[in-house]
């Protein structure tokens, strides 16, 4: 794929939605309520095909030991390890409410324990939490089974452990490996020991092992990002993550603690981009989409050729469209047309479950618009391209009529050689690929109705 220019990347540096759902988790409203997802459960219990679908599902370990000053994500600072275990507790009365509406043994393909950090929990813990999930739901063989790793908090031995609890894809959050960078963000880890627990990790026989990298951080400069870049090479993960820091410190407190004067200017980082896709690429690692990547062979790269890839929450996956289960604070599941979010203070999430009920706080039940624009955009972000045919046939209605404001500012951008749009259809262009994002936003309703962007991370 040619790497797209300056100009073309610098005409649409501008923040959106990364598109894990439609709509975006900030439509979300306190409306909804636990005994509306009770009800979608229900739903999905009374209906013999959807019984019959695979689960996916997430679980949100929110403890970290110290702070990273770049995090979005919600976490609690602690090193109180003991939390753990009240935690544990109260993710076995959460479980229990689920296997109360669905029964127990349903069978679940995917699996994500994100955070927070949740190699947090020590052996012991982490041994529990996966009991406790067997004996609630049923583990389909060649699943994919994941755990986001904290290179600080592992060595070989727990590797092992995890390996035999049947994790088989690990994420190790690098973000860079240049000391001035993991110093104004506060995270050290050296080089040598991520190296050593990727080759820790092939030794276990992880059918996957990922590295998330950000671009735009403190102290960044182009030259010291190459210098990461070509070490992350050497390391030659399955997949690697590349995400665009979004400094929005109104937004999120431990940003504060970061010196705005330190971040890299728009041309810096535009170039750190263009560099890694160039590396990559040169690597022969396969743009799987937006800032996803990985080797030809891997699964995700894989199922990008043959057009199965799909998108949720946690990103992409080679897993089908199927509801989600999200257990822990804060957590986001998706059963049916209803997206629901936990409690996001443990407090909260302590109280709701006391009481024996979900500890939902928001969420939403998706309008048949939702599901038309969900269907358009998730097929934009996956397959770069989209039958008109297909659209119609499932939601009865002429995509030229219903969408004809969109296919008008489409106009624009194909002139650009974003995208091409014929009678039939419309196709993501080779370069327009990189920008993805920004086709799929002309779809966004919510987005077109309010054009204040400033809570998302930029496209570029």
């Amino acid at each position: 794929m040619p790497i797209p220019t300056h100009e073309l990347t610098g005409r649409f540096d501008a923040s959106g939605p990364r598109y894990t759902s439609y709509p975006t988790a900030d439509r979300f409203v306190e409306a909804f309520t636990a005994e509306q997802l009770a009800q979608a459960l229900a739903q999905r219990r009374n209906g013999a095909a959807a019984m019959r679908l695979p689960l996916s599902l997430y679980v949100h370990i929110p403890f970290c030991e110290s702070l990273c000053y770049y995090c979005t994500c919600h976490k609690i600072i602690t090193k109180d390890h003991a939390r753990g275990e009240t935690y544990l507790r109260y993710l076995g009365r959460e479980l229990d409410l689920y296997t109360a509406h669905l029964g127990t043994g349903q069978a679940v393909s995917l699996l994500d324990l994100g955070g927070g950090s949740p190699t947090f929990l020590n052996d012991g813990e982490l041994r529990k939490l996966m009991a406790m999930l067997r004996r609630s739901f049923r583990f389909a063989p060649g699943g994919e089974y994941s755990i986001e790793v904290d290179p600080r908090t592992v060595d070989s031995a727990r590797l092992a452990t995890l390996a035999e609890l049947g994790f088989n894809r690990l994420s190790f959050g690098v973000q860079d490996f240049d000391p001035a960078v993991q110093k104004a963000v506060h995270r050290i880890q050296p080089a040598r020991q991520v190296f050593s627990l990727v080759e820790a990790a092939r030794l276990r026989g992880f059918e996957s092992v990922s590295i998330d990298l950000i671009h735009g951080l403190p102290q960044q400069t182009t030259e010291s990002f190459d210098r990461t870049l070509a070490q992350v090479l050497q390391l030659r993960p399955d997949r690697i993550a590349l995400y665009a820091y979004a400094h929005l410190p109104q937004r999120f407190k431990p940003q504060r603690r970061i010196d705005a004067t330190q971040l890299p200017d728009a041309s810096a980082r535009l170039s750190m981009l263009l560099h890694a896709l160039s590396a990559f690429q040169y690597a022969g690692y396969v743009h799987i989409g937006m800032d996803h990547f990985a080797l030809p062979d891997d699964a995700l790269a894989v199922a990008k050729r043959q057009g199965r890839l799909h998108r949720n929450f946690q990103g992409y996956s080679i897993q089908p469209d199927c509801d989600l289960i999200g257990l822990g604070v804060s957590a986001i599941g998706k059963v049916g047309a209803a997206y629901s979010q936990n409690a996001k203070t443990l407090e909260e999430y302590y109280d709701c479950l006391d009481q024996g009920r979900f500890p939902v706080v928001r969420g939403l039940a998706l309008s048949r618009d939702d599901l038309v624009r969900r269907g358009v955009i998730m097929a934009l972000l996956c397959q770069g391209q989209l039958e008109f045919e297909s659209i119609e046939l499932g939601f009865l209605l002429d995509f030229k009529s219903y969408f004809a404001a969109e296919l008008e500012r489409l106009c624009a951008m194909q002139a650009q050689g974003v995208v091409e749009v014929s009678d039939t259809g419309l196709q993501v262009t080779t370069k327009g690929w990189y920008v993805v994002r920004s086709v799929a936003m002309v779809f966004d309703r919510y987005l077109q109705a309010d054009r204040t962007r400033a809570r998302f991370s930029r496209i570029i």
